[in-house]
């Protein structure tokens, strides 16, 4: 394999649409979803209403990688061999001495080879690896603190957890847009542009000139028809259709690159609702529902006349794009991680603009003192390197966080967002995460600092 990646050889280019495509207003967003949830538990499961108040210094928790165990009620950050690097109890610290008391000498999470293998969902444990579920780790952190303060002495279950589950449904089942249900759609439908950034000039030249070069695209999204279309219009225009050869909404990520048989077949929509019968194979270009990654390929590879057609997948989530994707549908991927931009990477000058032009004259000094989401954590440290603090006299160390460790696994390469490639050619050779070189190689435009400061103090 070449220690360089480039679009220009590749057949097909995939895309997800959230925090891929379409970049949010991160502040504004975790703000909505958090109270989303929230309000939920308040008003349809008694919770107590001092969970919908925040201060902004409360966001500094909301960290992506965390790992909640519903057994306990931690929140853990592991390094890449599964030890735990940092956790909480709630949302309060637990001392190194907590931490070697309450997972041994070792450090060890025992769900570790669980979720490290398969990245499936699992009763005893919830992986907040997205932006649209990171408000959650917060919620769920504050809701053990509670429950603690009713019944020191009770330890926490995870009885607590189908009511975060029923709060996540009930806002985002895909009726929940049609039917003006919870908070989050009712909110987006109203205002758009205070949480959706428009792409830029570059982004959708950059669309055009990959059809321009014959080049197939593709949009995967889980999420469903109908808000599909309302963030493509904005961030796109209402043209956005013609950008793209297919669309698959609904497409239920990661089952989507499940193998046979647990396929599910792709089906049609009629104003955005689903044909009850599935399609047994797909025949041509146009708007699909569901589906699954091997009747996709079969169309790619009429569409393209090559039995195996190259395919590059940008994604933002390792659960749903970069494990699925690399793993069974063997594409190259491209991860999105906006945390570059909390470590030293500048944002592209594209960018900074589309979010002066779109950025609410509301927002102006609403969110001080809040933490960015995608910022590194006064808590919780970097999300790409950590300190492994040793107990009784052993020497602190510095590792890989788990998270890090997946994205040089599974990606071919990581870059802060779309809009730091798209004034590149399509031939431009961008070097490749490899196991034989710098864990530091994949990253563009440049490594977060952590990393960087890592490698150089390595010998």
């Amino acid at each position: 394999m070449s220690d360089y990646f480039s679009l220009s050889d590749c057949d097909v280019i995939g895309f997800d649409l959230d925090h891929t495509l379409c970049r949010y207003h991160l502040k504004e967003t975790c703000r909505l979803i958090y109270e989303s949830f929230a309000r939920y538990l308040v008003e349809h499961r008694g919770y107590d209403r001092d969970l919908l108040s925040l201060t902004p210094a409360t966001w500094d928790f909301c960290f992506k990688g965390l790992v909640v165990d519903l057994e306990d009620g931690n929140l853990v950050k592991l390094a890449e061999d599964g030890t735990v690097l940092r956790a909480t109890h709630g949302t309060h610290d637990l001392s190194t001495e907590d931490i070697l008391k309450h997972y041994g000498p070792k450090r060890e999470w025992k769900h570790f080879t669980s979720l490290n293998t398969s990245f499936t969902r699992s009763a005893k444990y919830y992986y907040y690896d997205n932006y649209f579920d990171l408000p959650g780790a917060l919620l769920c952190g504050r809701v053990v603190d509670m429950l603690h303060k009713e019944d020191p002495l009770k330890p926490v279950n995870s009885d607590f957890w189908k009511d975060m589950l029923a709060a996540i449904d009930h806002n985002y089942n895909t009726s929940a847009f049609r039917d003006d249900t919870g908070t989050y759609f009712p909110s987006v439908k109203q205002n758009p542009g205070r949480f959706l950034q428009p792409c830029s000039d570059s982004v959708k030249t950059w669309l055009r000139s990959m059809k321009t070069a014959g080049k197939v695209l593709l949009l995967i999204t889980s999420s469903h028809s109908d808000y599909c279309r309302l963030v493509c219009q904005h961030i796109l225009g209402k043209d956005f259709e013609e950008l793209f050869d297919v669309i698959i909404t609904n497409a239920l990520k990661p089952g989507f690159f499940s193998l046979v048989p647990q396929q599910r077949p792709f089906r049609t929509l009629v104003n955005d609702v689903e044909e009850s019968e599935g399609l047994p194979s797909l025949d041509k270009p146009g708007w699909y529902s569901q589906g699954n990654w091997p009747h996709l390929h079969e169309l790619l590879r009429a569409m393209t006349g090559k039995p195996e057609p190259k395919v590059v997948y940008f994604g933002d989530s390792m659960r749903s794009d970069m494990f699925p994707a690399s793993s069974f549908g063997k594409w190259e991927t491209v991860m999105i991680v906006e945390e570059m931009e909390g470590e030293g990477v500048p944002r592209s000058d594209a960018a900074v603009s589309s979010q002066a032009q779109a950025e609410p004259l509301e927002k102006k000094g609403k969110f001080e003192g809040m933490k960015a989401p995608s910022a590194a954590s006064e808590q919780w440290g970097s999300y790409f390197v950590d300190v492994h603090r040793g107990g009784g006299g052993d020497e602190d160390s510095q590792k890989l966080t788990w998270c890090c460790h997946c994205i040089h696994k599974y990606s071919t390469m990581a870059i802060p967002s779309v809009e730091h490639i798209a004034d590149l050619p399509l031939d431009f050779k961008f070097p490749r995460f490899s196991p034989d070189k710098p864990c530091t190689s994949g990253y563009y435009p440049r490594p977060p600092d952590s990393l960087l400061k890592r490698s150089q103090s390595q010998p």
